[in-house]
């Protein structure tokens, strides 16, 4: 085998040992309940909390709801390549290609350890991916060694023309690699051709096992996580005590192209930092209320369904939301009042913020103010007249009407924290992200599509719009910098959802620049200054370019 070929085949199954070594410890991480504590997870999950809020920003803007894909396939082939030059490295320095692996993978176990909610046994899957990385790592250096040095002993002669027997003593160095690669390009008797086949169907044999093994693996630890996955249908949803009145006639204005009035939770947006969805088992879960109350309280999800609950319609929008974008979406919350549950706890004196956390460790704070003050805040379990998806906070979240959802809308939520003014900082605020998130005045235009190309003649132009907890009281449209027009407003069921509107237009050929803009209930209209994302909201008027033909 060639200098160049052994390195390849090296770096090859360089891949295969960082493939298998990598699934393994996902098998592991499954065997002992913890997903999380997967290599990939465990990085990947450090990775976030390390992202500043301007390159989070980006990628939620770049790569939308498949930013977390993303991640992880970078992670990946980042590993593979590291991977693939540790294979030929296990050739000539075996040790120090071991410490290199040793050390990637302690990354990995590093990361696992920064994790909230941490257990010792969450070192388990990387510690199963060294010594499963080692092992495979010295095998395969020994097979193709081993292939070499039969090669060597075959089919080379002594200068006194006797066959030459395997030199034990081989050392891999430049000079001497060079003389066994030339060595093995000289024909003899024609039996090369034989061994060739022979070791290369041990080396392919070889690869397929390691492949094998990786995929039984893989599969083993999908297998797994899937049967211990909690039951979320099995939930029985009581009937509310206080039911959402019935949709007005007309909410829905039925344009095609146009987003439904109440959200699928198949197709409502999904932006957390969780790369791992939470699996959390409804029988165990409980949630705690402390800190400035008169007495803490806990809760299960049994107590939690005993109790009187209430149903609203309400639109929730992400604070990464671009002006135009597609974070945003309503649906039907069924859950406790949470600010009659906070109250039963007795708010203390001096309590100003809700400081709220997750499963998995993330965290919120909410203007204590905002949730008291009458508006439909709700300890949500129900959405669209089912247990709430794990994606969207299995078995319990927060709901608040009028805020962004990293100060509102905590996910698999465990904690809640009162505390003074300044007393505790969030996931975001201490990215710099704004201690209070109003929802901005927003609207976009959704039909016709940006850069769409439509026939002369009626053209209907519709979208929606939102200004949460105030309630739109009226939608313009402007065409090509002329005068404002007024849009026919959808029904609307209350102020903290959003509303649908269109406007027939008479399209004449040509291009033509489409602009829309909201007033609230208030009378504030919405401005027209463009501001990013970061700290508190994106603002600006949405347009679209079409061309009519």
């Amino acid at each position: 085998m060639t200098g160049e070929k052994r390195g390849f085949t090296a770096a090859a199954y360089g891949v295969l040992a960082g493939i298998l070594s990598m699934a393994m410890a996902e098998l592991a991480a499954a065997l002992i309940g913890r997903p999380q504590a997967g290599p990939p997870a465990a990085v990947g999950s450090a990775f976030i909390d390390l992202t500043p809020g301007w390159l989070k920003d980006f990628a939620i803007r770049t790569f939308g709801s498949a930013d977390k894909l993303v991640l992880l396939l970078a992670l990946a082939a980042g590993f593979l390549l590291t991977a693939a030059a540790i294979g030929p490295a296990a050739l000539r320095r075996p040790r120090v290609a071991i410490t290199i692996l040793s050390g990637v993978v302690a990354v990995a176990g590093a990361a696992v350890l920064t994790r909230p909610a941490v257990l010792p046994v969450d070192v388990l899957p990387s510690a199963v991916a060294v010594i499963t990385g080692v092992i495979t790592l010295r095998l395969v250096g020994r097979l193709l060694l081993s292939r070499d040095r039969v090669a060597l002993g075959d089919f080379t002669r002594n200068d006194d023309g006797r066959e030459g027997g395997h030199d034990d003593r081989f050392t891999w160095n430049e000079g001497r690699e060079k003389a066994h690669d030339d060595l093995l390009a000289r024909k003899d008797d024609g039996r090369e051709g034989a061994h060739g086949d022979l070791d290369r169907r041990v080396l392919l044999t070889a690869g397929a096992g390691m492949l094998g093994l990786a995929a039984l693996a893989g599969g083993g630890s999908r297998a797994i996580t899937a049967l211990r996955r909690p039951g979320v249908t099995a939930i029985a949803l009581p009937r509310p005590a206080r039911p959402a009145p019935p949709l007005p006639a007309g909410t829905d204005l039925a344009v095609p192209g146009l987003s439904s009035f109440t959200t699928p939770a198949t197709a409502f947006y999904r932006v957390d930092t969780a790369l791992v969805i939470p699996q959390v088992d409804p029988h165990d879960w409980t949630l705690r209320i402390h800190g400035l109350v008169d007495q803490p309280v806990e809760l299960t999800l049994r107590e939690v369904l005993a109790r009187p609950l209430t149903e609203r319609d309400i639109t929730l929008t992400c604070v990464s939301n671009e002006v135009g974008g597609p974070y945003a979406g309503n649906a039907r919350w069924l859950g406790l009042d949470l600010a009659a549950l906070l109250r039963q706890a007795g708010v203390r004196r001096g309590a100003a913020q809700l400081l709220s956390r997750s499963a998995d460790g993330w965290s919120a704070t909410t203007p204590l103010e905002t949730i008291l003050d009458g508006r439909d805040a709700l300890l949500a379990i129900a959405m669209n007249g089912r247990a709430l998806p794990p994606e969207h906070g299995f078995p319990a979240r927060l709901i608040v009407p009028g805020l962004y959802g990293y100060a509102s809308a905590t996910k698999w939520v465990t904690e809640l924290h009162l505390i003074p003014p300044g007393g505790g900082r969030s996931y975001w605020t201490r990215r710099g992200w704004a201690e209070r998130a109003p929802i901005k005045t927003a609207s976009r235009i959704e039909v016709p599509k940006p850069f769409a190309t439509v026939p002369a003649g009626p053209v209907m132009v519709a979208g929606t719009a939102w200004a949460q907890h105030r309630g739109i009281a009226a939608v313009e449209v402007g065409i090509d910098d002329g005068p404002w027009r007024q849009a026919q407003l959808a029904a609307t069921p209350g102020p903290d959802t959003w509303r649908q509107w269109k406007l027939p237009w008479n399209a004449t050929p040509g291009r033509h620049r489409l602009e829309v803009r909201a007033v609230d209930a208030t009378g504030a209209v919405q401005t027209s200054r463009r501001a990013p994302t970061i700290p508190d909201g994106a603002t600006g008027w949405h347009s679209v370019l079409v061309t009519v033909t």
